[in-house]
């Protein structure tokens, strides 16, 4: 497994957590675990944004990546 197919996952799994995490405050009633989880929901997006910038660093510096893509 190239590394550009593992930050492809990783992107992958990163945004799932970021959709669940946001569901399960929009699914609670609880103020304190709402909140919670928007917290935790706008982390990871901030992680996906991360994961991004890196996946497209690699596209840069690796130019035989483009074409896999």
């Amino acid at each position: 497994m190239t590394v550009q197919t593992q930050i492809q996952q990783a992107i992958a799994s990163a945004q799932s957590v970021e959709a669940s995490l946001t569901q399960f405050s929009l699914e609670t009633q609880n103020q304190q675990a709402k909140q919670l989880f928007q917290q935790l929901a706008t982390q990871q997006k901030n992680i996906v944004t991360q994961l991004e910038g890196r996946y497209s660093q690699i596209l840069e510096e690796e130019p035989q990546f483009k074409n896999q893509s």
